[in-house]
């Protein structure tokens, strides 16, 4: 999974081409060549009666098991497996994971392409969830594990690659901000729903795997089930070279490409903490007596959720009602920064309080503001929907070399503080990227 922006799709993809996280994630990955961002793609005068609810639910069920599964689930079996190396395995699995379904992404989304699809694929992404996660809770080592959770990318991202198409597929222009928002919504929701799923069995994960497995099963039927769909003429791929190609001329804008460096930096900082919580909570946060680490996850996960959704409307709306867009996407980053020297300086469980409520709100408010912005320096609008999946590979690039950082740095460091602090370094180096855009206040 990779964190995508509203109206994007995921780990690489544009919307238009059948595939985070934000929030590709997962998957924190070319566009496959699906429809344009006029919504020529065959989308009717009026989208399916209760298709926005629906993108709800699809959204918020697979963000549900991206949270809940490697925030928690995984990260428990792991340990168990091997608790003096959990920190270096964690990130090997994660990492290669990530790897996995930023290549498979852009994959699915070409198959569906190609059959003019989208139900099918969400169905069959969803049903197989169930046996895979099923499967990942039965492995008892690091390679077998690694083996799962792959495969487990490899389905859900057929899920997502299909269901991240059906906006641009079947959401005329005038609704997609509507869409956006059922879609991004999805993240906050989701995410709490994970957490609290995942520390519901905590103690029990292989039953929590299954659950997981379950929810998406579940809701991918009621989807298919539920929204109504045409068969668009299939289409081909966009040839890997065209698509190469298509990301080097992209970068040589300048405002394009300060706009990029600066998302891939942030998003960077924000998933090499985000990845390791639990352990961040097991191993360096004291917390009250009585209070787990899987119940603390339980705690964060709504307050960051609600500072998101908060910070997300708010910015968004005042950085229209101000016309400065680069003004608040450099505060919310360097605002990140600064909830990521909270649990730097101290190890109370005060602190990390401080930082899931201001983290989510500077995250939450640049990722709603820095997508409007890079809008606005689109190298060509004819090609925004091309643009916008080259965006993408910032968001799920950095959730790739993540686990890979983080790991390094806390191996090396010794603890968790260096983490933080590394972090909030990329957050304000991600706020200065942003200067030298021309085109934007």
């Amino acid at each position: 999974m990779a964190l995508s922006s509203p109206g994007t799709g995921s780990s690489g993809t544009s919307a238009t081409s059948g595939s985070a996280d934000p929030s590709s994630t997962s998957g924190p990955s070319g566009a496959s060549g699906s429809s344009g961002p006029s919504g020529t793609s065959g989308a009717s005068a009026r989208p399916t009666r209760g298709l926005l609810p629906l993108l709800l639910a699809g959204n918020t069920a697979m963000y549900a098991l991206y949270i809940g599964v490697p925030g928690m689930l995984l990260a428990l079996q792991i340990e168990e497996i091997d608790p003096a190396g959990k920190v270096a395995n964690f990130g090997l699995v994660s990492g290669i994971s990530a790897i996995f379904a930023t290549v498979f992404n852009p994959v699915a989304g070409a198959l569906s392409d190609r059959s003019g699809r989208r139900n099918p694929w969400i169905l069959a992404g969803g049903l197989l969830a169930l046996p895979v996660m099923l499967l990942l809770g039965s492995v008892h080592t690091i390679l077998l594990v690694t083996i799962a959770w792959c495969l487990g990318q490899a389905v859900m991202n057929v899920y997502q690659a299909a269901l991240t198409s059906v906006v641009p597929d079947r959401v005329p222009v005038a609704a997609r901000g509507k869409a956006s928002a059922a879609v991004g919504l999805g993240l906050p929701i989701g995410s709490t729903i994970g957490a609290l799923v995942g520390a519901a069995f905590s103690e029990h994960y292989r039953t929590g795997y299954l659950v997981f497995g379950a929810i998406v099963a579940a809701t991918a039927v009621v989807f298919t089930v539920f929204a109504r769909e045409e068969r668009m003429p299939a289409k081909a791929p966009l040839p890997v070279k065209e698509q190469i190609t298509a990301f080097g001329s992209a970068l040589k804008d300048h405002d394009f490409r300060w706009a990029f460096i600066g998302r891939a930096l942030l998003v960077l900082g924000y998933f090499a903490v985000a990845g390791f919580q639990l352990y961040i909570l097991k191993d360096h946060t004291v917390l009250p007596e009585g209070l787990t680490a899987e119940g603390a996850v339980a705690i964060l996960a709504p307050l960051t959720a609600v500072a998101m959704v908060v910070s997300t409307v708010l910015g968004g709306w005042l950085s229209d009602r101000f016309d400065r867009r680069k003004l608040f996407v450099g505060a919310s980053a360097a605002l990140a920064a600064v909830a990521l020297l909270i649990p730097a300086v101290s190890t109370s469980w005060t602190a990390m309080l401080a930082f899931a409520v201001v983290n989510g709100l500077g995250f939450g408010c640049y990722m709603a503001v820095d997508t409007a912005l890079v809008t606005m320096v689109l190298p060509k609008a004819e090609d925004a929907a091309r643009d916008m999946g080259v965006l993408n590979v910032a968001n799920a690039g950095p959730q790739i070399v993540a686990p890979f950082v983080a790991s390094l740095v806390v191996s090396l460091s010794g603890g968790y503080t260096a983490l933080f602090l590394v972090a909030a370094v990329l957050s304000v180096l991600g706020a200065l990227a942003v200067r030298p855009i021309r085109s934007v206040r």
